[in-house]
């Protein structure tokens, strides 16, 4: 892929000659890729990869479920390579597509400790464009992606326990489990205790507020999901037959990124893979522009946050 231009890293939103159709032939529509697309391109041909598949808009409005995941890259070879994992063919939701591990935040993941604390300017573009913002709130989105990749993965991303520190005063570890089952439930309770069982507390500073993205609306699910991004180097510890043919993700592959359009990946993944890229020909630092995508006036609109 190629390096984005200075005016390609801080566009901050699509002109009116990216709308589907204005400015290209089908043809060109067809053989251009969102993998190597700059950043002012990409929502006009996310729209135009949803109108081509056919966008499902037959369905009762659905309030958008706040989510986040979790991209894990590894810089050690000579490209970039990322983590994603091939949903189950059971699934309602993008069947068989391969995703980055995430999900729902949980109200346990308010609470929980760790060992370091986002980035200031992480948490300032976390609380934009969100009803009720706090810094509670926005630390509860890198918890989730933590605490959601553990739990599709097995992968374990932290901090030796010392030193850990949280948004309240909480109780001992082993006591934190019990805690944790009564205000969030099972699976997040199983998560926490796992990274304490292990002398471990997620490494919040570790990781890069990349993108935010909303389903489109009228589909059967929704979710307005915030995109983190942190180095392969940050896994701390693995359980291991997390993934396997009964799991919710069946493989995990790493994955080039010249080589994401080759996979059943969703049209809104490319363009984060796009996006992540870019990130990482401008020095991959915390304080680049963080692009928001969400539907609005029948196509893909990108802003930045």
């Amino acid at each position: 892929m190629t390096e984005t231009t200075r005016a390609d890293a801080t566009s901050a939103e699509t002109t009116a000659d990216d709308r589907p159709g204005v400015g290209s032939t089908p043809a060109a529509v067809e053989t251009e890729v969102l993998a190597g697309a700059p950043p002012h391109r990409l929502a006009r041909l996310i729209t135009e990869r949803l109108m081509r598949e056919g966008l499902p808009m037959a369905y009762t409005q659905v309030v958008p479920k706040d989510a986040a995941t979790l991209i894990l890259i590894d810089r050690t070879g000579s490209e970039p390579k990322v983590l994603v994992g091939r949903r189950h063919a059971a699934h309602k939701f993008m069947p068989g597509k391969f995703v980055f591990p995430g999900g729902g935040i949980e109200p346990g993941d308010r609470a929980a400790p760790a060992a370091t604390e986002l980035d200031p300017g992480a948490v300032t573009r976390l609380m934009r464009a969100v009803r009720h913002p706090s810094p509670t709130k926005a630390r509860a989105f890198a918890m989730a992606a933590v605490r959601e990749t553990f739990e599709e993965t097995g992968l374990l991303l932290g901090r030796a326990d010392a030193g850990a520190t949280s948004v309240a005063p909480l109780p001992s570890p082993a006591g934190h489990a019990a805690a944790a089952a009564a205000a969030a439930g099972p699976d997040a309770a199983h998560a926490w205790t796992a990274f304490a069982r292990a002398g471990l507390r997620p490494d919040l500073s570790a990781l890069q507020f990349i993108a935010r993205a909303i389903t489109p609306p009228r589909w059967p699910r929704r979710f307005d999901t915030r995109f983190f991004a942190v180095d392969a180097a940050a896994v701390a510890g693995r359980v291991e037959d997390v993934v396997g043919p009964d799991s919710e993700l069946v493989e995990l592959v790493w994955l080039a990124l010249d080589d994401a359009e080759q996979l059943d990946l969703a049209p809104i993944t490319l363009a984060i893979l796009a996006e992540l890229d870019h990130r990482i020909a401008n020095g991959f630092r915390p304080d680049l522009p963080v692009p928001f995508y969400r539907w609005s006036r029948g196509r893909m609109q990108r802003s930045e946050l």
